[in-house]
């Protein structure tokens, strides 16, 4: 896997991620677990790769040639 997310993306997808993880915590019945969506783009911005990306050729990683 090489690295294809990057930057600002990088910090969007972890605080993005978070926020949808804490409707876990904030909504009531079965609606809170919506909140797991937050794993995916938590994930992403994590380990710095977004298999998306990859499929449609982006790369907003700076250094290219980076591998996790």
């Amino acid at each position: 896997m090489k690295a294809n997310v990057g930057g600002v993306d990088k910090i969007l997808r972890i605080v993005a991620g978070l926020a949808l993880l804490s409707l876990i915590l904030i909504l009531e019945g079965n609606a809170r677990w919506w909140g797991l969506a937050g794993l995916v783009p938590l994930s992403t911005g994590l380990f710095n790769f977004c298999p998306l990306y990859t499929l449609f050729g982006l790369n907003t990683c700076p250094i290219t040639g980076k591998s996790t």
